[in-house]
């Protein structure tokens, strides 16, 4: 079998069949469609259902792959890893405010953003990312403002040359699209010549719209039609794909990134 089941229940039911397959010594309960407990941590299977809809003749393999890398974090998140070593591989990540429902908001490094978004901070490994403890973060001897300026530094040289794709409508707007598959296309947001960068190819401010992890695409501020149309977008992706984050604009001027709504 290599498909999954499409109805959330089966689905869920099917992701708990093999967990316990393939990780027998694991406790698992099945809270309710879309979310179990595994060894009595909360694990929602929202993102895990998303990536199986968008290939689905690959169910299964995506299922156990994402299983095996999610129990293998969890081993090295318990494994001490001095600063030395972790400082190269520290990045940002936007995510939404939700996060918090299966994180504990007291345990992870982690800083307010705009638009009912923060930024999380990782250690990005071959296979995975780990998030940053606070208890890893003080056992280091750095801040939160520290862990933050390394990952934007990091984010920077990540990869430095991105591809950038231009689009122009008919009606005048104009877009631009990053889309390097890397992780981190919505943390993009952060880089902080992002200005400097876009600007000239939108005259001044721009929006950018980051539904979903993987997704970057910086918009003109006009025309009216234009906008509304690509925010209808916006927030149909962020319903619909993984690791979602914001269906609102993010308005990014001279001074910043401000949310739509405050702008």
């Amino acid at each position: 079998m290599t498909h999954m089941p499409r109805e959330p229940e089966a689905f869920s039911e099917q992701v708990v069949y093999i967990l316990r397959r393939h990780f027998p010594d694991k406790e698992v309960t099945l809270a309710g469609p879309m979310d179990l407990y595994l060894d009595g941590r909360h694990l929602g299977l929202n993102n895990l259902y998303r990536m199986v809809l968008s290939s689905p003749e690959r169910g299964v393999e995506i299922v156990e792959d994402f299983l095996d890398q999610l129990l293998e974090g969890d081993d090295l998140a318990n494994i001490s890893i001095s600063y030395s070593l972790a400082k190269s591989r520290i990045m940002p990540r936007i995510q939404p405010n939700s996060i918090f429902e299966q994180l504990e908001r007291e345990q992870v490094a982690y800083l307010p953003f705009v638009n009912d978004t923060s930024i999380l901070y990782v250690i990005d490994m071959p296979r995975m990312t780990v998030s940053i403890t606070i208890e890893q973060m003080l056992s280091w001897g750095i801040t939160i403002d520290d862990v933050d300026t390394v990952a934007r530094e990091n984010l920077a040289k990540y990869q430095p040359e991105l591809k950038l794709q231009i689009i122009e409508a008919r009606d005048g707007g104009r877009a631009a699209i990053f889309n390097m598959q890397d992780g981190y296309d919505a943390a993009r947001l952060l880089l902080s010549t992002l200005y400097t960068r876009l600007a000239p190819e939108f005259k001044g401010n721009f929006y950018v719209a980051a539904p979903a992890r993987d997704m970057f695409m910086a918009i003109s501020c006009g025309p009216g039609t234009f906008v509304e149309k690509l925010q209808h977008r916006v927030a149909t992706d962020y319903k619909r794909l993984p690791y979602p984050i914001s269906s609102d604009l993010f308005l990014v001027t001279q001074d910043g990134v401000a949310g739509t709504r405050a702008a």
